[in-house]
C-alpha cells in the first residue's frame, strides 16, 4: 500500500512542476499581480509534495523498540507542514497584493495568460480529485491533505481566470491586486485548516466518526458474553488505529475463554472496520450482580435477577469510564 503512496506522491509532484512552470510563464507574459499569487501557490505544491513523501517513506517502516506504535504519527506533521506553508504562501499574496494596488504596474498579454492559467487549474482541479479519492482508498491522510491542497488550487485558478478576464474586457488595473488579496484570503482560510486537522491528530482529539463506526460494528455483531464496553479511546497512527476499552465478562470465565472473547472482538472489529487496521488493548472487567438486569448471557449460573433491559452501546454511554449500571434504556418487548 505505501508503494501505490510513494508513486502517487511522485506523480503529483512531477504534475505540480508542470503546472507551476506554466503558469510562471503566464506570469512572465502578463504580468499579472493575481497570476503571479497562482504561480507561487504551485510552488507549495511541490515542497508539499516532497515533504509527503517523505512522510509516507518513514509512516511505512514497521514499530520498532522506540517507536512501539509505529511511525504513523508523521502524517500529521506533514499535513501540518503543508497547512503552515500554505499559511505563508496566503500571507505573501496578500502582501504582494497590497504593494501592487500601491505601486500598480502595466499589464500585458491577458488573453494569453488566460488560456495558460486555465490548463493549469483543469490539470489541477483533476489531480486533486483524484488524490482525494485515493487518499480515503489507502486510508492515507497525507495523500488526502495533498488531494485537498491541490484542489484548492485549482479553485482560487477559478478566481485567478475571472480576474483576468474581468481585466482583459475592461481595463480596470484595479481588479488585478484585489483578486490577488481575495485569493490570498482563500488560501490562507485552507492553511489554517490543515493547521487544525494537523493539531487535532497530534492531540489525539478523538474521531466521533471512527467512535461510531466501530460502536456500530459491536452492536451489529455482539456476542452474549461481552456484557459491558466503557472507558473507549482511540488513537490514530498513520492508517492503523489503537483502540483501548475496558470489556465486561462473566466472572466465572476461564482465562482461556477470556482470551479467545477479546480476540474475536478484535477480529469482529478489523473485519468489518473501513477506515484502516484496529489494534486493540481490551482490559477485562468481571461482572456484579449489579450487571445482571442488562446482562443477555442466557443461563447464566451466576444470575442474581432476570434481563429487564438492553442497553444499545453508543458513543456517549461508551467512552465514560463508568460500567452502564446506571443507564437507562427501554425495556424488551
Amino acid at each position: 500500500m505505501k508503494k501505490q503512496e510513494l508513486r502517487l506522491i511522485t506523480l503529483s509532484i512531477i504534475i505540480a512542476a508542470i503546472i507551476t512552470a506554466i503558469k510562471f510563464y503566464a506570469y512572465y507574459v502578463s504580468r499579472s499581480v493575481v497570476v503571479l499569487s497562482d504561480a507561487l501557490e504551485s510552488i507549495i505544491n511541490i515542497v508539499a509534495g516532497m515533504f509527503a513523501f517523505y512522510s509516507i517513506f518513514l509512516a511505512s517502516k514497521p514499530s520498532d523498540r522506540d517507536h512501539p506504535y509505529g511511525h504513523g504519527k508523521i502524517e500529521f506533521f506533514s499535513i501540518g507542514f503543508e497547512g503552515a506553508m500554505i499559511a505563508f504562501a496566503g500571507i505573501g499574496i496578500i502582501y504582494n497584493a497590497v504593494l501592487h494596488y500601491i505601486h500598480p504596474m502595466p499589464l500585458a498579454n491577458l488573453n494569453k495568460a488566460l488560456w495558460l492559467i486555465a490548463l493549469g487549474g483543469v490539470l489541477n482541479g483533476l489531480t486533486g480529485w483524484w488524490f482525494i479519492k485515493r487518499g480515503r482508498q489507502l486510508h492515507s491522510l497525507t495523500l488526502e491533505g495533498n488531494g485537498k491542497h491541490i484542489l484548492s488550487d485549482s479553485y482560487s485558478s477559478i478566481g485567478v481566470i475571472a480576474a483576468v478576464a474581468i481585466i482583459d474586457f475592461t481595463g480596470l488595473l484595479w481588479v488585478d491586486p484585489l483578486a490577488s488579496f481575495v485569493a490570498g484570503a482563500i488560501i490562507l482560510v485552507s492553511g489554517f485548516k490543515l493547521l487544525r486537522k494537523s493539531v487535532s491528530g497530534l492531540m489525539d482529539e478523538t474521531d466521533l466518526d471512527v467512535i461510531d463506526e466501530i460502536v456500530d460494528i459491536l452492536n451489529k455483531h455482539r456476542q452474549p458474553a461481552w456484557i459491558d464496553v466503557h472507558n473507549m479511546r482511540v488513537q490514530r497512527y498513520g492508517n492503523s488505529y489503537h483502540i483501548d476499552c475496558h470489556l465486561t465478562l462473566p466472572y466465572y470465565y476461564t482465562l482461556e475463554t477470556v482470551h479467545d472473547l477479546v480476540s474475536q472482538m478484535e477480529k469482529t472489529v478489523n473485519g468489518n472496520f473501513s477506515k484502516g487496521k484496529a489494534e486493540f488493548f481490551i482490559h477485562t472487567d468481571p461482572c456484579e450482580p449489579a450487571c445482571c438486569h442488562y446482562c443477555q448471557v442466557p443461563n447464566c449460573p451466576a444470575r442474581t435477577e432476570a434481563q429487564n433491559m438492553t442497553i444499545t452501546w453508543t458513543k456517549e454511554n461508551v467512552l465514560p469510564n463508568r460500567k452502564h449500571y446506571a443507564i437507562q434504556a427501554a425495556p424488551e418487548a
